[in-house]
């Protein structure tokens, strides 16, 4: 019998097994020691597809964004009488616009990716407002004196008043003062309709985010 085992530890005379890792010190029939089985590779993590970055590359996002421009054209076009509510149009399409994608994806976007809804929300609404003016100057070039007549004899809901007839007319008779104003206008719209929807966005996502 050996006077050490194999594990460094000392053995006491006549003893059957190490008092330190229990190895038998003598050779028993049929007795063999089991090998420790070795531990299963781990597995490998679960990759994660991450979401789609806001962009105009993202096609869902193009679309919500399309679809909410759309929606908030009427009000914006035709309610410009009533003070402040074009510009709490824009802002609420770039809430509307995150709340509609992260409902329709089940994700929560951050304030920059709201932020970036919101600016392409805004994209599409000066798109279409930019596309409802020049059509609007189309017609005022081409038919601008019959178009103010009949204005001038209208009697309806929403009659326009004299004074803004008048500026009208004396922007027709001078073309370069006409294409100036209308310019102005298109960067005017250009500024109220990203720069709004984008806050808008931003506070929307920040606000879902929280729920």
């Amino acid at each position: 019998m050996p006077d050490f085992c194999t594990c460094g530890a000392q053995l006491p005379p006549d003893a059957r097994f190490c008092h330190k890792c229990g190895k038998p010190q003598y050779d028993y029939p049929g007795f063999t020691e089991e090998p420790i089985p070795e531990a299963p590779p781990p597995l490998p993590a679960a990759q994660t597809t991450p979401p789609p970055e806001i962009s105009f590359h993202n096609r869902l996002a193009v679309r919500v964004g399309f679809l909410v421009a759309l929606f908030a054209f009427l009000p914006f076009v035709f309610l410009q009488a009533v003070p402040f509510l074009p510009a709490g149009v824009a802002f609420f399409a770039g809430f509307l616009a995150v709340f509609s994608y992260s409902r329709i994806t089940g994700e929560s976007l951050s304030v920059r990716s709201g932020a970036r809804m919101g600016w392409i929300t805004g994209v599409f609404s000066f798109s279409i407002i930019a596309v409802f003016l020049i059509f609007f100057v189309i017609v005022i070039m081409t038919q601008g004196k019959a178009l103010l007549d009949q204005l001038r004899g209208y009697q309806g809901p929403f009659q326009p008043k004299v004074d803004q007839i008048e500026a009208v007319t004396k922007l027709l008779q001078d073309p370069v003062s006409f294409a100036v104003s209308i310019a102005g206008a298109l960067v005017l719209f250009f500024i109220m309709l990203t720069a709004l929807p984008m806050l808008g966005g931003a506070l929307g996502a920040k606000v879902l985010a929280k729920e």
